[in-house]
């Protein structure tokens, strides 16, 4: 009996150890993604974002092959499985997945940013970067109004942004004499977003008297932003 749990039990820990070797990737942070990009020869650098937040700026020699593709599955056929691959995205949520599917399709070596894009910009500025979108006060007068004001960052690609989407217009609309949202696309707007000092999105939050009264970076319900106002 003791040998038959024995042998149960080794081969529980040997399908363990198979699953988690065919979507073992590994996850740095910026540091140690960009000393890997320097040291690693023919390294094949990934950037699964979409092609306006990839041309809205990127890390240098990336090759832009988005997720959302309908193309992605016979792009990434054209890598070198035995190379390694570096992928990142915005903020890490896309990059997991990509690195989680390239293991599963017997890529070698994955090698995923932490943080994305914002976590490499905020620790890698540009002295010479244009800013580009809203200023920080074009971005200020919109925070004075006599009307609570609610901002939401938002993109195009984001999720949890699209299912918000309909109630804040739908708010908008019904709450216009005392409320003011103001949506903002944080692709288009980029060195706002990144000065600000958010990482993900969507960002929420309500002034009321310029005074912030309420934020979170993640979906918020509508019931939940009715009761912030």
């Amino acid at each position: 009996m003791k040998n038959v749990k024995s042998i149960i039990a080794t081969l529980i820990i040997i399908l363990s150890i198979s699953c988690s070797n065919s979507q073992n990737f590994k996850s740095v942070n910026v540091e140690t993604f960009k000393t890997t990009l320097e040291n690693t020869n023919d390294v094949q650098l990934i950037d699964v974002r979409t092609e306006d937040e990839f041309n809205g700026g990127h890390i240098k020699n990336a090759k832009n092959i988005s997720i959302a593709s309908e193309n992605w599955n016979s792009s990434i056929g054209n890598l070198d499985k035995t190379k390694p691959v570096l992928v990142y995205c915005l903020s890490g949520g896309r990059s997991k997945k990509a690195a989680t599917e390239l293991k599963e399709l017997g890529f070698k070596e994955v090698i995923e940013l932490d943080g994305g894009y914002l976590a490499w910009s905020k620790a890698n500025p540009q002295s010479n970067a244009v800013w580009t979108g809203m200023t920080k006060e074009e971005y200020a007068k919109l925070l004075t109004s006599d009307k609570i004001v609610v901002i939401d960052f938002y993109a195009k690609w984001c999720a949890p942004c699209k299912k918000m989407a309909p109630y804040l217009e739908k708010m908008n609309t019904e709450l216009a004499s005392t409320v003011t949202i103001h949506r903002i696309d944080a692709d288009k707007n980029k060195s706002l977003f990144n000065a600000l000092g958010y990482q993900g999105l969507p960002v929420i939050l309500v002034y009321k008297n310029g005074k912030e009264t309420f934020k979170k970076n993640e979906f918020v319900s509508e019931e939940e932003l009715r009761k912030a106002l």
